[in-house]
């Protein structure tokens, strides 16, 4: 590890415990979010607003940034999914304390570097629209999506917007509802492909959330995963009001049909036999009813990892976490399996892997590492 990355870790280490950084660390903090030129110019960071961005200076006030990464970088670090990269890291490379206090600085520079600025870009995106902000939220497993949405409402909230987070989960349509599908449709194994939500109701409650001026409360679906044995089903609504700013996050949110032609083409595995290409084509078919749903997407981000087969190791070290803390869960034979279903029916290298270089549907794509992290960050289209 350079001095630089020894004096950078140092700056970020003092934020993560609540002290504010003295003028000179501020500017050396500012030099490094200019050294990352993608994220500074998706963001539009420049050597004349980067302090201002980084220390979170908004026209309601000068918020506590110390004492908000703090929340935020002890937050992450309580996270499975951060503890069982680090317990991998240990036993692929016998990795050093010092690397994994590096790995937690990493962490604290896209919390400061990233998700602040993308949190101020959020705010200012609904004070211009003078009405609720829709921003979508594309990824699969693993990916972040829960923790980014945390992440942002806590930035959000000090900045003085009310979020709410809403997932694609929540639109699942009941479970009797989905036995009478499935048992049209037995392929149908598990929730959550193309047909299993209640796209209505979707485009019934965006409808209300986009409204500049919002009905007194509005009732949000909820879905509990553990109701019928894991089958999962409808519980009781929330009731919300004033909401500012919707994160509607899901592993297919924004996916769009391709040309079924694809699938007369050889495919990429699972699908492989006959049966495999006809499920392929119907769930592609039956992404056609989500377009309305999709239209009322102010914006939509897509969490990309950098090989999509990563999400079966994440999902590998949730289940593990899972069984460490004495619940039940799935073995590997189990997880492939699960996993494979869902790429059998919108398979990534055909759905999302084109969608990186699609300025039509997609604003912002951020490549996400094995260990979690982001990478690179990029507009579709972008030289």
């Amino acid at each position: 590890m350079s001095q630089a990355d020894t004096l950078l870790d140092q700056i970020l280490n003092k934020l993560a415990v609540g002290q504010t950084p003295t003028q000179l660390e501020w500017q050396r903090l500012a030099e490094e979010v200019l050294e990352s030129p993608q994220w500074s110019r998706v963001f539009g960071i420049t050597p004349a607003n980067v302090e201002e961005v980084i220390q979170a200076r908004s026209p309601s006030g000068h918020i506590s940034l110390a004492h908000l990464l703090q929340a935020l970088y002890s937050y992450i670090l309580s996270l499975p999914s951060f503890h069982a990269s680090t317990k991998l890291s240990r036993e692929t490379e016998d990795i050093s304390q010092s690397k994994i206090q590096h790995l937690k600085s990493k962490i604290l520079f896209s919390l400061l570097s990233l998700w602040l600025p993308f949190a101020l870009q959020l705010a200012a995106s609904r004070q211009q629209l003078r009405r609720p902000f829709i921003q979508g939220i594309l990824g699969g497993q693993g990916t972040g999506k829960t923790t980014l949405g945390t992440v942002l409402t806590l930035i959000l909230a000090q900045l003085g917007y009310r979020t709410l987070s809403l997932s694609l989960d929540d639109l699942y349509k009941t479970y009797a509802e989905r036995q009478r599908f499935q048992a049209k449709d037995p392929r149908l194994i598990w929730r959550g492909p193309p047909g299993t939500h209640d796209v209505e109701l979707g485009i019934e409650l965006l409808d209300q959330l986009r409204q500049p001026n919002q009905p007194q409360s509005i009732l949000v679906p909820r879905f509990d995963k553990s109701a019928w044995g894991g089958a999962g089903d409808r519980t009781t609504p929330e009731r919300v009001e004033g909401i500012d700013i919707v994160l509607f996050e899901g592993w297919f949110v924004g996916i769009r049909p391709i040309d079924p032609a694809v699938f007369d083409a050889p495919t990429p595995a699972p699908i492989q036999t006959p049966g495999d290409r006809a499920f392929a084509r119907d769930m592609n078919e039956q992404l056609k009813d989500y377009l309305p749903l999709w239209e009322r997407l102010d914006r939509l981000m897509l969490l990309y990892p950098t090989d999509y087969r990563l999400s079966q190791q994440w999902r590998r070290q949730a289940e593990q976490q899972m069984i460490a803390t004495g619940k039940s869960g799935m073995t590997d034979s189990q997880i492939e399996r699960f996993v494979e279903y869902f790429w059998k029916s919108l398979h990534p290298e055909l759905f999302i892997t084109p969608l990186t270089a699609n300025p039509s549907y997609v604003d912002l794509v951020i490549e996400i590492n094995s260990d979690h992290t982001p990478g690179a960050i990029y507009r579709p289209g972008d030289a």
